[in-house]
């Protein structure tokens, strides 16, 4: 009973949401392909975390698979009502969360013969990311980077010098090595965790539904009924 507070939010928030006949209203979320975690075709760890958070607020998933630079600016438009895999305060135009659904393990992909890169010492390296990424503000001591417009091209990268480094998540990181004649060549240090969010748009909306997505994690963190989901994807459990 001390929460029943949180059922009424629920309520209020949900409400409006919904359709006049009372039927399942759609929230329409945007993101790049990322394998086994946003899958083209609904599967992977984001879908199934968003929705155990969304379906019983009575919000079914609706998904477009695009790149993440697009997947930003269509919730920016309000052609979308968020996008996966925001950064905190990534960019202006959108509403955040308090809470986050998951944690990016950022990692640096570099030679074997490199020294090996820390946090501290990252503005001895040239760096290289993909467009859009932003991590020159939530890493410390960046000095020199890039930004690459795809992924196929960044071992030839380190091997030809132009970057001495390549950030990114773990789990992207580990795509690009298995095309790796050689992956022996190449060493994977680990940088930071960054919670990953929505980014909801700056409308009424996307703040109703930023609300609802609060209320939910709260919950579904306390009764821990996310863990399994985060288990059947073989991650590491981020609350």
């Amino acid at each position: 009973m001390k929460h029943w507070w949180l059922t009424l939010l629920l309520i209020f928030v949900c409400v409006p949401l919904a359709r006049a006949n009372g039927q399942t209203s759609d929230i329409h979320i945007v993101s790049e392909i990322w394998r086994d975690y946003s899958n083209a075709d609904g599967s992977g760890l984001a879908w199934d975390v968003l929705r155990k958070v969304f379906e019983p607020a009575g919000l079914r998933l609706r998904i477009q698979s695009v790149p993440y630079t697009r997947s930003v600016g269509l919730v920016q438009r309000g052609e979308a009502d968020a996008w996966v895999g925001a950064y905190r305060d990534e960019v202006d135009k959108a509403i955040y969360p308090k809470w986050h659904y998951d944690n990016d393990h950022v990692v640096a992909l570099g030679l074997v013969n490199t020294p090996v890169p820390s946090l501290a010492n990252l503005n001895q390296y040239r760096l290289a990311w993909m467009h859009g990424y932003g991590f020159q503000k939530y890493l410390p001591n960046v000095r020199e980077y890039r930004e690459v417009q795809r992924r196929n091209g960044i071992l030839g990268m380190l091997e030809l010098g132009y970057a001495d480094l390549y950030i990114d998540s773990i789990t992207e990181v580990e795509d690009v090595l298995r095309t790796a004649p050689k992956p022996y060549s190449y060493r994977v240090t680990a940088l930071t965790d960054l919670p990953l969010l929505l980014g909801f748009s700056a409308t009424p909306r996307g703040r109703q539904l930023a609300a609802v997505f609060d209320q939910r994690m709260a919950h579904l963190v306390a009764s821990g009924e996310l863990r399994p989901i985060f288990e059947r994807w073989q991650q590491p459990y981020p609350f």
